[in-house]
């Protein structure tokens, strides 16, 4: 099931953000969108999700436009971690996590799915030994956990996760990431806005990369994150090399001359 987007131009105000995007979201890819402040990272990912109806252009999910889907089937199929995603509700990890499961609940009760969900999601989340705590009594990386796996509890067919390693501290961002990455080899679409390259370069399948709120690059990671497009967009000096081990990394040296 494609996840695709056709020429999207959006306005915030009077000020453009997104300027004849179009891009085609292929399921078991770790896909990434990547830009400086203010590309259009977030907006993008908004209007893929369906919660943001652009000024001109569509996003379909195969043959069908996302807004044209009925909410509890667009919720079936697309699962979204907004940027910051926060709760102030003073309930138990669990049943926040149980809340995920909304688009397929018959009746009042929990079935034996989604519990078997439930579960499954928090395990993978490693978020199983808070299960009863408060969420109100989390830290901030316990919290983005949790969120994460109310997403993964309503086991959509499409992942979008903006900047999901925010408040986490850096073995938690490898767990959320080797996360995501499974989720698509798995079989699900993935599509995560990221800003550390480092990461990018380490699990995307796929790169979508945005300046000024248009398509810039899009490919692999070799192909898109090539010196000059770099120098470019983020203007720094940076290059790809393969380490011992033939895995490719990202070394920046610099910003580059004015």
């Amino acid at each position: 099931m494609i996840l695709q987007c056709d020429n999207l131009c959006f306005t915030h105000d009077i000020h453009p953000a997104l300027e004849d995007v179009s891009a085609r979201l292929h399921p078991g890819k770790f896909s990434v969108i990547l830009g400086p402040n203010g590309a259009g990272k977030s907006t993008l990912l908004n209007c893929l999700a369906g919660l943001l109806r652009p000024r001109s252009g569509s996003v379909f999910l195969d043959s069908d436009a996302i807004l044209a889907l009925p909410d509890g089937q667009r919720a079936k199929m697309l699962g979204l971690l907004p940027q910051g995603a926060q709760t102030h509700w003073a309930i138990t990890v669990r049943a926040l996590v149980a809340l995920g499961r909304y688009p397929h609940r018959i009746g009042l009760g929990l079935s034996a799915d989604d519990q078997r969900a439930i579960d499954a999601a928090m395990n993978a989340t490693d978020t199983t030994g808070f299960a009863d705590r408060l969420v109100t009594e989390l830290s901030g990386g316990e919290r983005a956990r949790v969120l994460m796996a109310r997403v993964l509890a309503g086991e959509p067919q499409w992942i979008l996760a903006d900047e999901p390693l925010a408040n986490l501290d850096p073995g938690h961002q490898i767990d959320m990431l080797h996360l995501l990455r499974d989720q698509a080899r798995e079989g699900k679409g993935v599509v995560t806005v990221l800003h550390d390259l480092h990461h990018a370069v380490r699990f995307a399948d796929h790169v979508l990369l945005l300046h000024q709120g248009k398509v810039f690059a899009e490919g692999p990671v070799a192909d898109v994150l090539t010196s000059s497009n770099l120098a470019t967009v983020y203007g720094i000096d940076a290059k790809l090399f393969s380490d011992e081990e033939g895995a490719i990394q990202l070394l920046i040296k610099g910003k580059t001359a004015p």
